[in-house]
């Protein structure tokens, strides 16, 4: 097992990549976790309950500046929170490597697909520019979000699919939930990282309540993990918001991509490094 030292240093880590990038945090401490000697199923359960403080800490300062949306955050709890209880049940009946196989490699291909913005993304970036921050999308009116007004069955198609595979491999969920927000349902990033964080906080409830149950999280890991992540959380989150649009959309995309990659490695079981 890592030293307390080490469990804080990687929860400041995570707390703040997670608060920078809209992102639950556990997709990232697992294989941190994992290459720093901690016992597999506890890397896999323990960063769920650690890293819901900070999330809602870094949620705080993205709806603190208006960047959230009501509906998207309402329907993808609505859909997601069963679909995650259903996926945590079913995961007693399969490892879901090949799902988390097959769910880092989406992810490599949203990152990459944020290197090549689509034309109604390079007009928002255009728009942004000159205030180098995304319009706040909590309180706008109704005819400037259309597409998400007719999106609702995808947002729940979104929901549900993410909340079933956080269920299955132990995840809160955000590493899929922000880039799909962006890609499918053309939310601003800084308006798709706060509802990712925010939702992702209520999908980790269910898997959290089931590896409770089955004794796979160490609370000493929890602890230090939170104590690290809560301030660097809140911390990531205002830089993100200080960040202009245009800088922060490939940056996320690089980070997918590396997320991925590292994930689709350890799905495989293939590991750079053996910390002891």
């Amino acid at each position: 097992m890592p030293s307390h030292w080490s469990l804080l240093s990687i929860g400041m880590f995570v707390g703040y990549v997670s608060g920078l990038f809209g992102k639950g945090g556990s997709a990232i401490a697992t294989p941190i976790l994992q290459l720093a000697g901690t016992p597999a199923f506890i890397a896999v359960a323990s960063p769920l309950p650690a890293t819901i403080p900070g999330t809602l800490v870094a949620t705080i300062a993205y709806l603190r500046q208006g960047f959230y949306d009501k509906k998207v955050i309402l329907w993808s709890i609505a859909a997601g929170f069963p679909a995650t209880i259903l996926g945590a049940w079913s995961s007693k009946f399969t490892s879901g490597a090949s799902l988390l196989l097959l769910s880092n490699i989406i992810l490599i291909g949203l990152g990459i697909s944020f290197f090549f913005p689509e034309r109604h993304a390079v007009q928002r970036l255009a728009k942004e520019a000159s205030t180098d921050t995304d319009a706040p999308a909590g309180n706008v009116q109704p005819t400037e979000t259309p597409k998400v007004r007719r999106g609702v069955v995808l947002n729940l198609s979104i929901a549900a699919v993410v909340g079933f595979i956080s269920g299955l491999l132990a995840n809160a969920g955000g590493f899929l939930l922000a880039p799909l927000y962006v890609k499918i349902l053309r939310l601003p990033i800084k308006t798709a990282f706060a509802c990712s964080m925010l939702v992702s906080v209520v999908l980790a409830v269910p898997g959290t309540m089931v590896h409770m149950a089955l004794g796979h999280i160490n609370w000493t890991v929890v602890l230090y993990l939170g104590l690290g992540s809560i301030p660097l959380a809140y911390l990531g989150a205002k830089s993100a918001i200080r960040m202009p649009t245009r800088l922060l959309t490939p940056t996320f995309g690089v980070v997918n991509v590396v997320i991925g990659a590292l994930g689709a490695a350890d799905s495989l079981g293939w590991h750079l490094l053996h910390l002891s």
